[in-house]
């Protein structure tokens, strides 16, 4: 990852007048951008100005400085920043390894390696690990597991405290959905690890403004239990003293993904990277969705749908604008990948003049995308604002790989099983399995194994399991119960794939949270 050269490019642009951090489509309606925990010295005094040669439309257009005028520097800077913190500590794991493994045999091992893995990964291995290395050798597959661990907990930790440092966004953002028109956002993506940097990347939202947030393979979410979720928000809204009618609604989303360059391989594998089908499968769950809510509480129980495309090569994203009665088709979208080429060249106000028009262009299609007239104001605000903020995404692609990502298949580094590391924000960081149960979930699970064969059980490496669900600390024996749960989820799994599980190629580890998100991370156990 070419970070510091992507902090150069930033820094020898800052002075820019295009390059100021863009405020929405206007000053009343838009969604705030993210406050940077560091300081504007940490994130722009880094050095001497760099030639603008990572950014793939240079060459089409040599006159400019190759920033696009909707470009948030400075969130793409921090953002930067963070994602170089993190995968460092996973990356570096492997050669870490490599040298204890060198170092093994020799009288002052356990000293040694203290002394390295203190430097290279920010802890020491447990003792026991250690000392016995010159007997049988070191335990390759434990020392790895520990150290994917270690790297998860810091991760939750750092991710939490950049969450708390920007609580003041989610009244902020609130507000925006509710002059939209939604007292509610659920996100459904796919729960492939490329998504997992959805909220803080790709859409740019902070992740308190999302109400509900679940991934499934393939974004086949079930209908049942988000009906739940509805019924919960709405009695929420209604105890505390909601008028339930106020011309509010509940927005879902849904999130599925395609590879532009290998669409036939790098896809979502619940779909046979088939992208119609992985579009009208997360369509088909969105109808039965709405559809369960109106057929249940009648026509009055408002719910608007929004289908979205990411393109894990680049984080481009199809946005598939619903009509006037809220019905999307999944050949009516439009293209971030398009549109930025389309508006590098304009003023700030010109390209969001853009942004909309293509919005209307699009609600005006004829043939197989045909729709009934346009989406209401308040869903025209929410799809211009993804647009944008999608735009700072695709220049931050740009700028650090290139225009296109070098792992544009899986690289996950654990598997997430439970409700997740909902703080924790990462391309490629975790495969997700939300489950309640593993024989609920075992086709969640399934993809998730058949993933890390070929990242690690291939490789003699072990596929490293982080069991984690969050307890609500104001229900009496919350927490007790869930503990219970997550072993029970923990020899189901083992059960599930007995093999594996004889052959010490699963490690996991058990941690709970209480529901707010950024709440004291809770390590049960750790073991194989």
């Amino acid at each position: 990852m070419n970070t510091r050269n992507a902090y150069k490019i930033r820094a020898s642009r800052v002075s820019s007048p295009l390059n100021k951090a863009p405020v929405g489509m206007a000053q009343s309606s838009a969604l705030p951008q993210a406050k940077s925990s560091y300081s504007s010295k940490q994130d722009y005094d880094i050095g001497a100005k760099t030639p603008m040669d990572l950014n793939t439309v240079c060459d089409t257009m040599p006159e400019r400085s190759c920033r696009h005028p909707l470009t948030n520097m400075r969130q793409n800077a921090h953002l930067a920043r963070c994602e170089e913190s993190i995968k460092v500590r996973f990356d570096s794991i492997t050669p870490t390894l490599k040298k204890l493994a060198n170092l093994q045999h020799e009288n002052d091992f356990v000293s040694k390696a203290n002394s390295i893995t203190s430097k290279e990964l920010g802890f020491n291995f447990p003792t026991e690990l250690l000392e016995t290395a010159w007997v049988d050798g070191l335990d390759m597959k434990a020392l790895y597991a520990k150290a994917v661990f270690n790297a998860l907990n810091s991760s939750v930790a750092q991710f939490s405290d950049d969450l708390g440092r920007n609580e003041d966004l989610r009244v902020d953002a609130g507000s925006f959905f509710l002059d939209c028109g939604y007292h509610s956002v659920d996100i459904t993506p796919c729960s492939d690890g490329r998504l997992k940097g959805l909220a803080k990347y790709i859409l740019r939202l902070p992740l308190s403004a999302i109400t509900v947030r679940n991934s499934y393979a393939g974004a086949l979410f079930n209908v049942e239990s988000n009906v739940r979720d509805w019924e919960k928000i709405e009695l929420d809204r209604l105890r505390n003293g909601k008028v339930l009618d106020d011309g509010n609604s509940y927005l879902k989303i849904v999130v599925y993904h395609r590879s532009g360059s290998d669409p036939s391989h790098q896809g979502c594998a619940a779909h046979g990277s088939n992208d119609k089908v992985s579009a009208e499968a997360g369509l088909e769950k969105l109808t039965e969705f709405r559809e369960a809510i109106e057929n249940t509480y009648c026509c009055g129980s408002a719910i608007d749908i929004l289908l979205i495309g990411v393109d894990t090569d680049n984080d481009s994203i199809r946005v598939h604008v619903p009509d006037s009665a809220g019905n999307i088709s999944v050949h009516r979208y439009v293209d971030t990948s398009q549109l930025y080429n389309e508006t590098l060249s304009m003023s700030i106000d010109q390209a969001r003049v853009k942004l909309y028009n293509a919005i209307d262009i699009c609600s005006d299609s004829s043939g197989w995308a045909q729709g009934d007239g346009r989406p209401h104001e308040g869903m025209r605000k929410v799809v211009a604002n993804l647009l944008e903020y999608n735009l700072s995404q695709i220049e931050y692609v740009a700028d650090l790989y290139g225009g296109i990502y070098p792992d544009i298949g899986h690289a996950e580094r654990y598997i997430s099983v439970g409700d997740g590391f909902q703080e924790i924000q990462l391309r490629n960081i975790a495969y997700f399995a939300h489950l309640d149960t593993v024989e609920e979930g075992s086709a969640d699970l399934d993809i998730g194994i058949k993933i890390f064969t070929g990242l690690n059980l291939n490789k003699g490496l072990p596929a490293p399991i982080a069991i984690h669900y969050r307890y609500d600390s104001k229900v009496p024996g919350s927490r007790k119960r869930l503990i219970e749960k997550c072993y029970r989820v923990k020899n189901a799994i083992l059960n599930r794939y007995k093999t594996l599980g004889e052959n010490n190629n699963l490690f996991f580890q058990i941690s709970i949270q209480d529901l707010p998100l950024g709440s004291s991370l809770e390590i049960i156990s750790e073991e194989a």
